[in-house]
This record gives C-alpha cells, structure tokens and sequence, in this order.
C-alpha cells in the first residue's frame, strides 16, 4: 500500500504540477524537488539535478560532520572553540565574536542553524579541518559523495560565494533525508526558533518553522547568485516530506512556494490540507508564480482563480471563494511581470489594494544598491544574509569630518 501511495503521488505531481514547477519567477536559478525520505523516493522534480549554489544549505553539511565527530568523541557538546582571526573576518551573518572569545560546539551548532552564522561555520571547518577550512571542504565533498550526493563540491563551510562551490537541489534534499535518519538524536536541532546565549537571543531565518504546520526544519540560505534558497520538512500524521527550493526571487516567495508543493504532496498522501497561514496563501501564491514562466498556459492557470479567494487569502484564515473555469483565453503571452502586475489588479477589491501591494513588494526581487563614489563601490559587496531578508553592503568607514581650525573644539 505504501508503494502504491508513493506511486499515485509521483502521477499526482507529474499531471498537476507543470506549472507549478516553474513557479519560481521562471529564473535560471530555479530548481525544486519534493521526495519520500523513508525510501528516497522523488514524487516531484524541475531542474532537480541541475547544478546550483547552495548558499547558506552549506551549513547543513558542516553540521553533519559536527554530528559525526561528536559521535566518534572527536568533539564534545561542552569543549569550548576559540574564534580565530580568520574566522572571525567572514563577512555576515555572523555571531560577531572577536578572535580569541570562544563558544562551546553546542552553542556552535544553535549558531549555525539558527543565526547561519559564517564566522562560526568557519571556525568548525578549521577545527575538523586541522586548521585549514579549505581541508575540511575537501572533507566535506569526500563525506557527501559517499552519502549519495553525487552531483556535490564544496569549498567552504559557511555557503559564502564561490563559482565552484554547487550542489542540486535533489543533492540537497538527500542530505536532508540522510541528517534525519543518520542522527535522529540531534535533528531537533533544526526546529529550534530562539536560542539564547546570555543576552544574545539567536531567532532563526527558518519562518516555515512558524507559518507552516508540521514544518521541524531544516535550513535556509541566500546569496546574490544562488536567490533564495530552502530546504524543508514537514510531517502530518505519519506522513513525512522533503522540500527543496532553489532560486527564489524573495523568502515569501520561496516560502510559499515550498508550502504549496508540501500541501499538494500530502493532500495526495491522503493527509488533510488547510495547515497555518501560509497553507491558505501557497495556492495563489503558486498560481500568480506561474504567470512569471509559463506563457499563454500560465497566464490561463492564472485566471482559474478567484479574485475573491486572492482577497481573503489571510493569515490565519482559510483561503474563501472556489476556483472556477476561465472564460477569457489569453491572446498572447504577456512579461512575466506585466502579467502578474495586471492580474492581481484586476483580481483584487480595492479595498485589498494596499495589502495587494505590501505582497508585491515583499515578493519582488531586492534591489541593487544606488550609485557609490569609486572608493566605496569598490568595496561594495553583496554577502551572505542567512536566508536573506536584505542585502548588505561592506563599505568602508566613513571618514571623520574636518573640523573648521579657526572653531574652537567643544
């Protein structure tokens, strides 16, 4: 029976999810796959097996060596790291703690799952790297060759930019697969949204954690080249899925993208839909996505759905209205973004205008900085945030103001 399941849902995917597959802005970055983690089993894919930049999913790695070493004895939850000056320049997101301030690999572990912290991913690559955390991503690259991630290369810990550092996301969803059942003793790591270190209060990138029932985990990650990517798990019932997301224009976007693939994948495993806020949107959300890719078939799918159920699609609420035939076939096809743009005024009451507009822009993609004298566009770059949310620039200093030498200083 569980076969048969598995079999339906992989028919269930291929015949209702063309568009949806392409959801994601129809980028070049895009790539999505939804599997089975008690047998692997793939129930859905789109560009699954196409190289990528993982960004922050990176992390998911380290921590897996840190769970093999801490197994083995070669770590121990309360052996304390030592921040090195390396470790300490990566650029953010990071713990910010000053060479020489140490944290023990516990508080390491909630570091990197929950603040994605580089300076921290640096510091346990040198650890287990014997110092050299470009050793320790020839390790990491060996481990995850070995653990079926075959289409896999790392060059750093932390996911920071590098043209040679990439993954798929079937790669990645296999690792989250292998984290679950390789260490069911520390996953619960990754459902983790707050973790305290004294004052500091660590909240985690992951909003799927809060917006999406079943969701425990696992990891996002952003950088400039790879979009927005995810990585989630959800259970409902006895029933588990992996999701991985690559390429997102925006973590809503992302979010709820990945939402909508759960929600289909479990409604055809025979589990109840309609869980959290986010499970009310997803449906529209994936249908106005389409309309970014899919030509004249999108822009059709796209016109299926009711103003009404965009309108009321609220946090907390179920989405209202039903979804009805269109009786208006598209001409021709329309900019993703002209298509999108249109649709959504025409299918939301004005009195929804302002909320209508708030989603956009939380949708569109982030925008480059302005124009930067020479010296300060030189060093202007954008760098890993987590699962994004913003992009930050590393200028230099601003230097200090001249001081009027005939003004006595006060």
């Amino acid at each position: 029976m569980r076969r048969l399941g598995l079999l339906a849902a992989s028919a269930f995917f291929a015949a209702t999810l063309p568009g949806a597959a392409q959801a994601q802005i129809g980028s070049a970055r895009y790539a999505a796959v939804v599997i089975e983690p008690g047998t692997g089993q793939v129930l859905f894919g789109a560009n699954a097996d196409a190289p990528r930049h993982p960004a922050s999913l990176t992390k998911m790695m380290t921590l897996y060596m840190v769970f093999e070493a801490l197994r083995s004895g070669e770590l121990q939850l309360d052996q304390r790291l030592y921040m090195t000056e390396t470790a300490a320049s990566r650029p953010p997101s990071k713990l910010g703690l000053p060479p020489g301030r140490s944290l023990t690999v516990e508080n390491a572990i909630y570091a990197l799952v929950t603040k994605s912290a580089n300076d921290v991913a640096s510091l346990l690559g040198e650890t287990l790297g014997g110092g050299s955390e470009a050793r320790f991503a020839q390790m990491m690259t060996l481990r995850a060759r070995a653990i079926g991630m075959t289409s896999t290369t790392f060059r750093n810990a932390s996911g920071l930019p590098d043209v040679e550092q990439i993954t798929t996301a079937h790669d990645m969803a296999t690792l989250g697969r292998r984290l679950q059942r390789d260490f069911p003793e520390r996953y619960h790591y990754f459902g983790t949204r707050v973790h305290r270190m004294g004052t500091i209060a660590l909240r985690n990138h992951n909003r799927m954690l809060d917006e999406y029932e079943g969701v425990d985990g696992i990891k996002t990650g952003y950088i400039n080249a790879s979009g927005f990517n995810i990585v989630s798990s959800a259970r409902r019932d006895n029933v588990r899925l992996i999701v991985a997301v690559f390429g997102g224009s925006s973590w809503v976007e992302r979010d709820r993208h990945a939402a909508a693939l759960l929600e289909r994948g479990f409604a055809q495993m025979g589990v109840g839909g309609g869980y959290g806020a986010m499970a009310s949107q997803s449906a529209p959300a994936a249908s106005l996505a389409m309309a970014a890719v899919g030509g004249t078939a999108a822009a059709t799918a796209l016109r299926r759905v009711r103003g009404t159920a965009q309108a009321r699609a609220m946090p907390g609420r179920g989405v209202a209205g039903r979804v009805v035939p269109s009786r208006v076939a598209p001409a021709r096809a329309v900019p993703a973004r002209a298509a999108t743009a249109a649709v959504a005024r025409r299918a939301t009451p004005a009195p929804t205008q302002k909320a209508a507009a708030r989603v956009a822009r939380q949708s569109a993609p982030a925008r480059s900085a302005g124009r930067l004298s020479v010296a300060r566009r030189a060093t202007a770059t954008v760098i890993e945030q987590g699962d994004g949310g913003s992009r930050v620039r590393a200028t230099p200093e601003r230097r200090p103001a001249r001081r009027n030498p005939a003004r006595p200083a006060r």
